[in-house]
Parts: C-alpha cells; sequence; structure tokens
C-alpha cells in the first residue's frame, strides 16, 4: 500500500528467469504487493537460449496467474553498451573466472550457497574489476529500460530478481537500480534476495523448470564451460587422489598381512622342526 495516496502499490519486477522469480514473488505476495514482472533481458545469448527461458517463466507464471510483460529483445543494444567492455576485458585478461568452486567441486549441495563475487571495488584484482565494469553496464542497459517502462505505464517501483542469484555483484545491482529508478522518477525497491537462493534452486527442480547453467551473456556463457571443466578436473583430481591413497593403504594392509603369513610359517616350521626332534628323541628311547 503506498503510504502517500492509500492506493495499492504498483511495483514491477524485473526478472531474469523463472527459476530466480519463484522466491521474489512469494515473498512479495505475502506482503500483500502483486508484481507485474518484466522480462527484459538482451545479454540472453544465443536467441534460443531467450526464447527458452522466457518460455520458462511464462509457463510457471500462467500457472501462478502473474502476469508477465516481455520487453524488446535488442542484443546489438547490449553489444553496444556492455559487449565492448566484455570484449575489452577478454582481449586483455581472456576468459576471467573465479577458479573452481570448493563445494561445487565436491558436488554441491551445500546448506548455502557460496558467494563468489566481490562487491568491495578496491579488494579485486584488474581482471575481477573489468569484469564488473561488464556487468554493471549489463545492469544499466535491463534497469534504464525496465525503469523507463514501469514510469511509462504508472508503476510506482521497480524491483529485480537479479539479487538471488550469490553470482551476481549484489552491491552493483543495488546501485544501477536506484540510479535508473532516480532516472525515470520512480522508487527503487531493492531486496537481497540471496538468503533465499538455495529454496528457489530446491523448488524449480521439483518443478521440473528449466534451469539454466550460465548467467545469459556470451562471456558468461564461455566463464561457466571454463569453470565447468576446472570443476570436472578438480572432482577427478580429488578421486585420483582419493584412490592413490587407498592404494597406499592397501599395499600397506597387504605388507601387514604378509608379514603375519611370514611370521605365522616361521612359526609353524619352528614347531615342525619341535615335534620331529620329539619324535626322533622318542624314536631312541624304544628298545
Amino acid at each position: 500500500m503506498d503510504n502517500v495516496s492509500g492506493k495499492p502499490t504498483k511495483t514491477l519486477l524485473h526478472a531474469c528467469c523463472g527459476p530466480c522469480s519463484l522466491e521474489p514473488v512469494r515473498v512479495l505476495r505475502g506482503e500483500g504487493v502483486e508484481p507485474v514482472v518484466f522480462y527484459a533481458n538482451s545479454n540472453i545469448h544465443p536467441a534460443d537460449e531467450y526464447a527458452r527461458r522466457l518460455a520458462t517463466l511464462r509457463a510457471w507464471a500462467e500457472g501462478q496467474g502473474l502476469e508477465v510483460v516481455e520487453g524488446a529483445y535488442d542484443p546489438a543494444a547490449w553489444e553496444d553498451a556492455a559487449g565492448r567492455v566484455g570484449d575489452a576485458a577478454r582481449a586483455r585478461f581472456g576468459v576471467i573466472t573465479h577458479g573452481p568452486d570448493p563445494a561445487l567441486a565436491s558436488g554441491g549441495g551445500g546448506a548455502a550457497a557460496p558467494a563468489r563475487n566481490d562487491d568491495a571495488p578496491g579488494d579485486a584484482d584488474p581482471a575481477e574489476e573489468a569484469r564488473r565494469a561488464r556487468c554493471r553496464a549489463c545492469y544499466r542497459l535491463r534497469f534504464e529500460e525496465a525503469a523507463a517502462w514501469a514510469a511509462a505505464h504508472g508503476f510506482d517501483e521497480l524491483g529485480t530478481t537479479l539479487s538471488v542469484s550469490p553470482y551476481q555483484y549484489t552491491a552493483v545491482i543495488r546501485e544501477e537500480l536506484e540510479r535508473a529508478c532516480a532516472q525515470a522518477g520512480i522508487r527503487a525497491r531493492f531486496d537481497d534476495w540471496r538468503p533465499f537462493y538455495d529454496e528457489a534452486t530446491r523448488r524449480s527442480r521439483e518443478e521440473g523448470m528449466y534451469r539454466q547453467n550460465y548467467c545469459g551473456c556470451r562471456f558468461s556463457d564461455e566463464e561457466a564451460a571454463v569453470e565447468r571443466a576446472e570443476r570436472r578436473a578438480a572432482r577427478a583430481a580429488e578421486r585420483a587422489a582419493e584412490r592413490a591413497a587407498h592404494a597406499e593403504e592397501r599395499a600397506a594392509e597387504e605388507e601387514a598381512r604378509a608379514a603375519r603369513r611370514a611370521e605365522r610359517a616361521a612359526y609353524d616350521a619352528k614347531r615342525a622342526r619341535q615335534r620331529a626332534a620329539l619324535r626322533a628323541l622318542r624314536g631312541q628311547g624304544r628298545p
């Protein structure tokens, strides 16, 4: 409810995909807010991936009685805004990854998703700073589009599902959401949805929703592929180390068994000699 007019607050919720929309929509409805979902994601590459994510979102929203509005899909605009930033970073640093995540390398499924982004600008290395700049340009384009649409259609505020993921730059998301909303003359509704990530993951899997394995852009697709390969290599190395450790254990056990067998054989030979000597003595004592 709007505190000034007394009318229900009209909230536009920018959504990146269906799985990330589950918990924000649930929480907002629990607060009495009925959001309209705005799918503005010109970053998603390729086009069939964009369509698949949108179809997943629409199918779920239809069952929820939730309105979904599709923004313009304009990859050329994204390339001009964020693609050129990403290309410069790619040329300078190559594929920018975070390295294998220990929790994911051992199978994922921990109690909480590890936050691998770094929201403190001064703490990141130059490659990470370049990646952050690329993501900032991406957020800015999408939030500006969403905020302008919200203002033009009488919405009071704009929120986003992007902050569900612990792999995003949450502080940058907030900065860019607030900047875009101030520019459009509406309120920014920022929520840090990361505590709901595990529940969103569980629910989306339970509902059989398509779950993408990269953020969306061509850079993130490449980075995610490299990180998956790194995780596979880490798991393979872990298994090899376990096999080597078990091989050493088995060798030590076999050595101990061989020593026990040799000791038993020596004991048995000694007892046999003793019995033979005793029989010989008894034989000599006979008349």
